[in-house]
This record gives structure tokens, C-alpha cells and sequence, in this order.
């Protein structure tokens, strides 16, 4: 495994944002893991963040293109923290945008901050986690509805490697259906490669049993 990765799932853990357990997932998934980007919450721990996803957004990519948008809530500080990283990191600069929840209907008003989004717009949606498509079916619309912009693909933080509404995994349905290319810093499989019986500051996170429930987890929603 890339050094890179393994150093990102272990930022995961020392900002409590990869936990084990039993959670629901926004597809209404009963699982053992859970990933929350709500809890990075530093400037030190949003800027390395921001440098994660840039380096990945880079890799993955390139840099021709002209808009990061983070679908509310979580999307608005990842896209943040990412545009400064590419800035400063890589010299590109683009906006940021992202949806309102609510239409704002004084001052600027519309339903989008941050950067405008029109004609001949390439744009990257950055997200968190994707596990089963949800949130991709209310964003995509938004985005096209802009004007004739191309959306070049989607970076997630974790790839959860399990699949959306149908047999494949989420991200190979998204890439499908929006003709778009989809990426992840780091996969579900690559987390249990690094932490499966393997202690990171004197605590094993996947033991036996974690394993067990996690194969299971995959057994039932795993993609084929």
C-alpha cells in the first residue's frame, strides 16, 4: 500500500472520524464502520484534509478544470479546505461552490454560494463517502441545471466498496448512470489491510471479531 494511504486512514482515526461499532448509514444500512468528516474540525485537521483530497483530485484528475462543488453540508468545508490545498500545493485555482439547503431570497439570493457555475464549466463534486448513491441523485441535477457545464467526476474520501441500488459497487453505478469518472483517496479494503491485527498507537482497530462483522457487512452489500 502507497505510504500516502496508510498515513490518511490513520488521520482518520487520531480525528475520531473512522470509528467501529453500530451505525446507520443515510441509505438506512446497519454497519460496523462508519465514517464522519463532520469531525474534523481543527485548521490544522481541515488543512491536511484539503492537502489529502488535492493530492488525490491531482493524481486522479489533472487540473484542467474550473469548479470543486461540495454538496451541502458536509461537501462546503471539504470543498474549502481543498481549493486553498490546490492553491497553495499545486498553484491552480478554482472556485468552490455549493448548494443552499434553503434559497436564499435576499442579497446575492439563489440557491448556491461560493463561486458561480455556467457555460463551459468543468466541475469536480468532492463528498465525503458515497454508500449507496443517495445524495449523488439531488446534486448532479443542481449542477446541470447551471447551464452547459461538464462534470468531470466525483473524489470521495473512502471508498465503502459496496453496492448502490443495484449489484455493482456505488461508485462504478454512479460512473455509469452520470457518465462520469468517480475516485476515492483510500478504499474499504485498504483500511482492513492497515488495520486488521495490526496496532496503531497500541490499539488494534479490526480484531478477529471486527473482521468477522465486517465480512459479513460485505457478505450481505458488498458490490458482485
Amino acid at each position: 500500500m502507497e505510504a500516502y494511504k496508510e498515513e490518511f486512514i490513520h488521520f482518520m482515526i487520531d480525528c475520531e472520524v473512522l470509528r467501529f461499532g453500530d451505525f446507520t448509514t443515510k441509505s438506512g444500512r446497519q454497519t460496523p464502520f462508519f465514517i464522519n468528516t463532520g469531525y474534523y474540525r481543527s485548521g490544522g485537521q481541515l488543512k491536511k484534509l484539503g492537502e489529502y483530497y488535492a493530492k488525490a483530485i491531482v493524481d486522479h484528475f489533472g487540473t484542467d478544470f474550473s469548479v470543486l462543488f461540495g454538496p451541502a453540508y458536509k461537501g462546503i468545508p471539504l470543498s474549502v479546505a481543498t481549493v486553498v490545498a490546490l492553491s497553495e500545493d499545486h498553484g491552480i485555482e478554482v472556485r468552490y461552490c455549493a448548494d443552499r439547503k434553503e434559497v436564499k431570497d435576499h442579497g446575492e439570493g439563489g440557491g448556491l454560494l461560493g463561486g458561480p457555475i455556467g457555460d463551459g464549466d468543468r466541475v469536480i463534486i468532492i463528498e465525503d463517502v458515497t454508500t449507496a448513491g443517495t445524495s449523488i441523485k439531488e446534486t448532479y441535477p443542481i449542477i446541470k441545471s447551471c447551464g452547459d457545464v461538464d462534470i468531470l467526476g466525483l473524489m470521495v474520501s473512502v471508498d465503502r466498496m459496496e453496492r448502490g441500488s443495484g449489484t455493482k459497487a456505488a461508485l462504478t453505478e454512479i460512473a455509469e448512470t452520470y457518465s462520469m469518472d468517480t475516485a476515492a483517496i483510500v478504499t474499504m479494503a485498504d483500511v482492513v489491510e492497515c488495520l486488521y491485527n495490526r496496532p496503531y498507537n497500541g490499539t488494534v482497530y479490526i480484531d478477529d471479531e471486527k473482521k468477522s462483522r465486517i465480512d459479513a457487512y460485505y457478505r450481505e452489500y458488498g458490490a458482485n
